[in-house]
């Protein structure tokens, strides 16, 4: 395979999964949050605060570009340019997905989907979305921003995950909901949808006390959930396998990885007890997402190699993971 279509191919994948992730994340807003007046962590609670506070006039995608706008700057600066590049674009389509998907999603799939399932289930699948679409924008390089900046910032430089750092900001930002006043929606108890006055405008009512404790306390299943998928997301697609390679076309499978794959190989001396003879054993170290391709050169090379894979817990040096103060 050409490095050149490599690096290309790798570079349209990236993108795409980008796309896909931010998508997926939006979604789960429009579909199962919003709708239920529900509120989270991050740029996206904000904004949705900023939202249910100006009755509507002022809407997510507006607010959440304004403020996406100013961190970006700061994580162009301490992340690098490759990182602002897919983050810009992230943040755009965010802010243009949350402008208008929530008018393009029919209103009777939310009512059937998040109105009709209670608060509890949409904060489950709400959850479940936001985590998944954060993960596959962290893991490919971009951000859905917000409070996604600020963790990765912080763990370029510590040992934690990127989770846990969005799961404090996100209860600071839930709980500050409670000196905000929140006005929504009246919806029809048999439709679910919304009630309108005579000249056709959605009635609004200011939400009292006792339903914003319980909104927190939503807010916080969800940003627990988001927290938790996002981990696992990000821990699976960074898990790394070692191989030992046993074959008689070791400098030809050792050729290749080094210089198709990039990745590093180290040759041990071995001895077949049973034979008796002399062999050479490949050790290689590289991400479990890498694996399907690394097999098919192998197999290519030396369909009767002998291969052992096992799954690693940590892997710290060029090309994998840094060792941070």
């Amino acid at each position: 395979m050409p490095i050149l279509q490599k690096n290309l191919f790798t570079h349209i994948k990236e993108w795409l999964l980008v796309t896909l992730g931010i998508l997926i994340y939006v979604t789960g807003w429009s579909t199962f949050l919003i709708p239920n007046n529900l509120i989270g962590g991050g740029v996206s609670g904000i904004s949705s605060m900023i939202q249910y506070a100006t009755g509507g006039t002022i809407q997510m995608g507006y607010s959440y570009f304004v403020l996406n706008a100013i961190l970006v700057g700061v994580a162009m600066v301490v992340l690098g340019m490759g990182f602002g590049a897919k983050t810009i674009y992230a943040i755009i389509l965010a802010s243009v997905a949350l402008r208008f998907l929530p008018d393009l999603i029919p209103a009777t799939i939310i009512k059937t989907l998040a109105i009709d399932n209670g608060k509890l289930l949409s904060v489950l699948m709400g959850g479940l979305m936001a985590g998944i679409g954060i993960g596959m924008s962290i893991s490919n390089g971009g951000s859905t921003g917000g409070t996604d900046i600020i963790a990765l910032i912080y763990t370029k430089y510590h040992n934690v995950s990127p989770g846990k750092v969005i799961l404090f900001l996100d209860f600071i930002i839930i709980g500050s909901s409670l000196l905000i006043p929140s006005f929504v929606n009246e919806l029809d108890p048999v439709t679910g949808l919304p009630v309108l006055d005579a000249a056709g405008n959605p009635v609004m009512f200011k939400m009292p006390f006792a339903e914003k404790v319980t909104t927190v306390l939503y807010g916080l299943i969800l940003v627990t959930v988001n927290s938790y998928v996002l981990d696992m997301y990000i821990s699976g697609s960074q898990q790394s396998v070692q191989l030992f390679i046993l074959s008689k076309e070791y400098e030809k499978i050792a050729d290749a990885i080094t210089g198709d794959l990039h990745r590093g190989v180290t040759v041990l001396d071995g001895k077949g007890w049973y034979t008796k003879q002399d062999t050479k054993v490949l050790m290689v170290l590289t991400r479990k997402t890498d694996l399907n391709l690394m097999l098919r050169y192998i197999k290519q090379i030396d369909p009767s190699a002998f291969l052992s894979v096992s799954s690693v817990n940590g892997v710290y040096g060029k090309g994998f993971d840094s060792i941070k103060k």
